[in-house]
């Protein structure tokens, strides 16, 4: 343990502020934002109350930097593999939408955050906020995806239209996506990414169930 304390105090400021907000997360997931305590993080980060405060002005300044923290990271796990992608714009599309719908995007302790967080998002206008935020970028990643696979299949889409195209897709991925985490059990290991190609192909008017 206090080589484990040693090692937290030599790193960077950066760090210890994530591993601070990785702590908070984890007990918000296991006991909701009233039970992630202040103490209860200490504990967790295995740091002083006092550090916390060094970087985070209050608790609810630490639970609104943890929600903004999960939902951008969620958003990259998902965009990851479609980024690195060295293929084609409809080979990148499949690729986020998988990357939705499988692990470690889908998880139960996101589940449990989403539902921990809501209350909070639907009654706190920086909740508020960082959640219009993070729920617009998520959906103009897949709106641009959308559009290159549709520009390469040589079908040429109005902005509005594919703005209702891209709220479309992600409602779809967000109902896997929610069912997958709560009932991870409820589906084979492949069924939901395949479901939600089928879906979101669907919507748009490609077939990306098959290679191209």
């Amino acid at each position: 343990m206090a080589e484990e304390r040693r090692k937290f105090k030599r790193e960077s400021a950066q760090a210890r502020r994530e591993a601070l907000i990785c702590a908070t997360l984890e007990l918000v997931a296991e006991h909701g934002v009233r039970g992630a305590t202040v103490r209860g993080i200490a504990e967790r980060a295995d740091v002083t109350q006092g550090l916390i405060r060094h970087y985070f002005s209050s608790k609810e300044d630490l639970i609104t930097a943890a929600y903004e923290y999960h939902m951008t990271h969620m958003t990259d796990l998902t965009e990851a593999p479609a980024s690195q992608l060295q293929g084609t714009a409809r080979d990148r599309l499949v690729a986020f939408v998988e990357a939705s719908l499988t692990a470690p995007v889908v998880d139960p302790q996101s589940i449990a955050l989403w539902a921990s967080f809501l209350n909070k998002v639907q009654n706190d206008p920086a909740m508020k906020a960082i959640h219009a935020r993070t729920y617009a970028d998520f959906r103009d990643r897949l709106e641009a995806l959308i559009a290159a696979a549709l520009g390469e299949a040589g079908q040429v889409t109005e902005a509005g239209q594919l703005r209702h195209l891209a709220i479309a897709c992600n409602a779809v991925i967000d109902g896997l996506w929610l069912e997958g985490g709560a009932l991870p059990d409820a589906f084979e290991p492949d069924e939901l990414p395949k479901i939600g190609l089928i879906s979101v192909g669907a919507i748009v008017g490609l077939n990306l169930t098959h290679s191209s």
